[in-house]
């Protein structure tokens, strides 16, 4: 089955990647992984402040795919799959493409305007022909009619 791998965030851009996504999923029989990542949290001396942080980091991340997957299931009819990993956000992604064979695309939206974002940069960047599967990218000002017709 073809899955396309979308890292969701409270970004807009997360949002334009998950409904490409979802779309080309319906329309080609494949499914979606929706991954939120937790950063690394920087130590904290008092161990409850520092559980209190994951924990509210973690409930987040949560919240953001739960929404995600009612968002996939509402434009796709699709079921997602969904993930929590800690830590470096381009060691996350890698870990779960190389996990998962059946991830055919990483899907991704550039920044509206500016700089593309940090994994677009990491991906798109030096190391982008070691990876089993494309990147697509999805441009961050795009209008959603012309998403729409493109997915």
């Amino acid at each position: 089955m073809r899955t396309y791998l979308v890292v969701i965030d409270d970004s807009p851009e997360a949002s334009l990647a998950l409904r490409f996504a979802a779309r080309r999923a319906a329309r080609t029989g494949g499914g979606i992984v929706v991954l939120a990542i937790l950063p690394k949290q920087d130590f904290v001396a008092f161990g409850g402040v520092q559980a209190t942080i994951e924990a509210e980091a973690r409930e987040h991340a949560e919240r953001l795919i739960g929404a995600a997957a009612d968002a996939v299931m509402q434009e796709a009819n699709i079921v997602a799959q969904t993930l929590v990993k800690s830590g470096k956000p381009t060691e996350a992604v890698c870990d779960v493409i190389r996990e998962n064979e059946e991830i055919s695309a990483l899907v991704l939206a550039t920044a509206a305007s500016g700089a593309p974002g940090p994994l677009v940069s990491y991906f798109t960047g030096q190391d982008a022909g070691t990876l089993p599967c494309p990147v697509m990218l999805v441009p961050g000002g795009i209008d959603i009619a012309r998403l729409d017709a493109l997915s």
